[in-house]
């Protein structure tokens, strides 16, 4: 089947071709298209065919080097400490772990990251962050990957499958790209077993088939462990005790205990992060932080209209905002 998909790209691509009049005397690019198609279909499984064939400069131009992959250590640390609010915790430990990786030559496994918070929290913005400051190209870098646990593995039916395509295409990115990023979002709703093929490529392996995945970053985000944290600020807050007094120890053994039934064995993972939930202060933050990035002009009485919108005061003990700073770019619309 595979092999079948692969000529009839390789029909669609020649179709496209003849069709615009430029078979004879194909340009270098287009040869390379060509010549290489089932090769960059198995690197690219997850890609679509549009997005392969609309998109060949990237293919060629980007590559694995350090004049595309370089880590901005001042960059990071500035950006999470102007751009992520209310996250004490997770900005020390994210620019302290991704730091000492990038710093070490020779790793002797890839890093893996899993964090753990409410909705709308900055998991996955900082994320972002984290490839921004790595990758010229950012989240746009085909060395960057983003996979979907309910878009990419939706069939109970199928989880064998997805298994097995799943440990073939991170081999086949990490093959093309040792300084390869893998981001997987939902991990509390993936389905049981589709992520154990990629176990052993997270352990201490120098190489497996050939292929070293010691220099790779893994990063996984869930919301398992968000009722724990939640409470954990929430009785900070009672107790009249500053936010920032909150440390991993606190958090620590109580988020293992809650997400430890879940995807992965702990010891393959480098440190689990919480992520806290968000106040009226940072929700404010997070509106004025969108007013600047649409060019509009801001004031306090409007994000405090924003902030205080999102966050329902008027239910008991409720002083966090339940969709974190999430819904702030949609809810803006009606105030601006």
């Amino acid at each position: 089947t595979c092999k079948m998909k692969l000529r009839k790209q390789h029909i669609l691509l020649l179709w496209i071709l003849i069709c615009s009049g430029v078979t004879e005397g194909i340009d270098p690019i287009t040869g390379f298209i060509i010549t290489h198609a089932s090769t960059i279909a198995t690197m690219y499984p997850m890609k679509t065919f549009y997005d392969l064939i609309h998109a060949p400069s990237d293919l060629l131009t980007e590559s694995c080097d350090p004049q595309w992959i370089s880590f901005n250590q001042k960059g990071l640390k500035d950006d999470l400490k102007k751009k992520l609010f209310g996250q004490h915790i997770a900005s020390e430990i994210i620019f302290k772990a991704v730091n000492g990786f990038m710093s070490n030559k020779n790793p002797k496994k890839p890093l893996v990251l899993s964090l753990h918070g409410p909705t709308g929290t900055g998991k996955s913005f900082v994320s972002q962050l984290i490839a921004d400051n790595i990758y010229k190209k950012g989240m746009d870098s085909q060395f960057v990957h983003m996979i979907s646990a309910t878009h990419h593995f939706p069939h109970q039916d199928q989880i064998a499958t997805y298994k097995s395509q799943l440990q073939d295409w991170i081999k086949g990115n990490v093959t093309n790209c040792e300084r390869s990023m893998f981001i997987f979002d939902q991990m509390d709703k993936i389905l049981p077993g589709v992520i154990d093929g990629i176990e052993p490529f997270l352990d201490f392996y120098p190489q497996l088939g050939g292929v070293s995945f010691q220099k790779s970053i893994f990063i996984f985000l869930s919301n398992a462990g968000a009722d724990i944290i939640t409470q954990t600020a929430l009785d900070f807050w009672n107790k009249e005790r500053d936010r920032e007094e909150i440390k991993l120890k606190h958090l620590e053994a109580s988020l293992l205990q809650s997400v430890l039934n879940g995807f992965l064995p702990s010891v393959l993972i480098d440190i689990f992060i919480p992520f806290l939930p968000m106040e009226y202060i940072h929700v404010a933050q997070c509106v004025r932080a969108e007013l600047k990035a649409r060019g509009l002009h801001t004031s306090r009485a409007l994000e405090s209209k924003v902030a205080l919108k999102l966050i329902n005061f008027l239910q008991p003990g409720s002083i966090f905002s339940k969709n974190g700073c999430k819904t702030v770019g949609s809810t803006l619309h009606f105030y601006t």
